[in-house]
């Protein structure tokens, strides 16, 4: 009846975990040997690591990867890639986060860029920072038709509150006078507070014809250049067509 009632407890305060472990912990003898001590530190580990484990799957499933399985651990060095090892472990670290720095990765179609932004993406999860990915043309459309419909500065704080924002297909499209002017919006709401992972198959040096604006493209390349981490994939290979072999 004790113990009835103290599942029934247990299930109130939303203690799912406990409750398993308490239960299992009934039906185990080995457990009589341990002290109480030892059997109510392992309902509170079993607690404590199922909640660990649901807010990073909350976290994965709110950045809206369309890589789930990427990892740092399987990122490939193949010597043709010209990847350094060091700085993507440094930017796997997510102290960059922290410094309010950004990450450029340039590459080729199918190179690779996705997965790697991805992979920095899912270490930063597993840190406890939130994290979004986007297209960046998506990006502007949904902040186009906010504008429209009065709920612009709204989506903009949204924007700034993400410690890590993946922007892929980095000016894949020229830009129109309004979105150049949005995008100078989020460039300037995210500098110097949170961080942002550019991927482009452009250089830098073709960006400023991307946006067309000179004076807004200098504005916009100048907040994000000079406190960025760069990485540039090589190799001709697509990956894609690697994986499919």
């Amino acid at each position: 009846m004790i113990n009835e009632t103290t599942t029934v407890k247990l299930h109130e305060m939303k203690l799912k975990a406990m409750v398993d472990e308490f239960e299992r912990q009934l039906l185990d003898s080995d457990c009589l040997s341990l002290s109480f001590e030892e059997r109510f530190g392992m309902m509170v580990d079993c607690e404590y690591n199922r909640r660990a484990s649901n807010r990073l799957q909350r976290s994965i499933k709110n950045a809206t990867f369309p890589i789930n399985s990427a990892c740092v651990e399987d990122i490939d060095y193949r010597a043709d890639r010209k990847l350094d090892n060091g700085l993507i472990q440094r930017l796997a670290s997510c102290a960059f986060i922290g410094d309010r720095k950004n990450v450029i990765i340039l590459g080729a179609t199918g190179a690779g860029k996705t997965y790697l932004s991805n992979a920095i993406g899912m270490s930063a999860c597993r840190q406890s920072f939130s994290v979004k990915y986007v297209r960046l043309h998506e990006m502007l459309s949904e902040l186009l038709i906010a504008r429209e419909e009065g709920y612009y500065a709204k989506l903009l704080t949204q924007l700034r509150k993400v410690n890590l924002l993946i922007l892929d297909e980095w000016l894949l499209f020229e830009l129109t006078n309004d979105e150049v002017k949005i995008l100078l919006d989020i460039i300037e709401y995210r500098s110097l507070a949170s961080s942002t992972i550019f991927c482009s198959q452009f250089d830098i040096t073709g960006w400023h014809e991307k946006i067309g604006d000179q004076i807004l493209a200098d504005s916009i390349c100048d907040r994000i250049v000079h406190c960025s981490y760069m990485i540039k994939i090589e190799g001709k290979d697509s990956m894609r067509k690697k994986k499919s072999d």
